[in-house]
């Protein structure tokens, strides 16, 4: 057996994705932020202090975005969640949006209490909008927040239901394989982590889990094949250097 494996956890990531900029100011600000996020947060800042009310959400966004960029996790919380208070509140879709990437920004920034309130509110805004698959999106970063608070059977219930709203989400499958596998369950481990590959057989986060579940079942091979295909996949990524590492550990003889 390997001496260490990952732990339940998986890269923050802030999305940019599943928003519609209003006009071309906020989408011009988010791409900014991804290169010059302090000159992002200036250019925000200024839109801020000319908008009111609903229209502040976007400006505090940008902010956001810049923020989480430069890896200041508490200032991009806050900035997404003062985005999601200035939405409408009848925008379930838009504050489930935002709130989720506050909880995410409280994940990165080690505070899942925090993390855990503002994910419970986006998960609720978004079964309000009717979005079950954001929903669940929700729900398996809920998930983490728990395991972070070592609530790791509320989590289970969590990634339960999460898997029910987002059935297609390889992300929502790969965090429950990763926590049956912590909770010694290598069975429902392996189906789960076979149904995250199956929906997405490009992650290598997918493959490295795969690895370690069929190494703790003692399928060495299967294993060994795994993590082949992690590095073969995507060579520079740390998911093959944990490959990599791993392969040292068993011996890495051809597939």
């Amino acid at each position: 057996m390997l001496s260490a494996f990952a732990l339940f956890a998986a890269q923050i990531v802030i999305p940019f994705g599943g928003h519609q900029a209003a006009d071309n100011q906020l989408k011009e600000c988010l791409d900014q932020a991804q290169g010059d996020p302090t000159g992002a947060v200036a250019r925000a800042t200024a839109w801020l202090a000319k908008a009111r009310d609903a229209a502040r959400a976007e400006p505090h966004e940008c902010i956001g975005q810049a923020y989480a960029g430069l890896q200041r996790w508490s200032a991009a919380h806050d900035a997404f969640l003062a985005a999601r208070d200035a939405t409408a509140a009848n925008d379930h879709l838009g504050r489930a949006r935002l709130g989720a990437m506050a909880g995410n920004a409280a994940l990165a920034g080690s505070d899942a209490a925090t993390a855990l309130s503002d994910l419970d509110q986006a998960v609720a805004d978004a079964a309000l909008a009717g979005n079950n698959p954001l929903a669940g999106s929700i729900g398996a970063d809920k998930a983490r927040a728990l395991v972070a608070l070592g609530r790791k059977d509320e989590a289970a219930k969590a990634l339960a239901l999460a898997r029910t709203q987002a059935p297609r989400d390889p992300q929502v499958w790969l965090l429950s394989a990763t926590l049956s596998r912590r909770l010694g369950d290598l069975t429902a481990a392996l189906g789960q982590i076979v149904t995250a590959a199956s929906l997405d057989r490009t992650d290598p986060a997918i493959g490295l889990e795969a690895g370690v579940i069929h190494e703790l079942g003692g399928d060495e091979a299967a294993a060994r094949q795994s993590w082949q295909a992690v590095v073969a996949l995507a060579p520079d990524s740390p998911e093959a250097a944990s490959a990599k590492a791993y392969l040292a550990q068993i011996g890495d003889k051809p597939g």
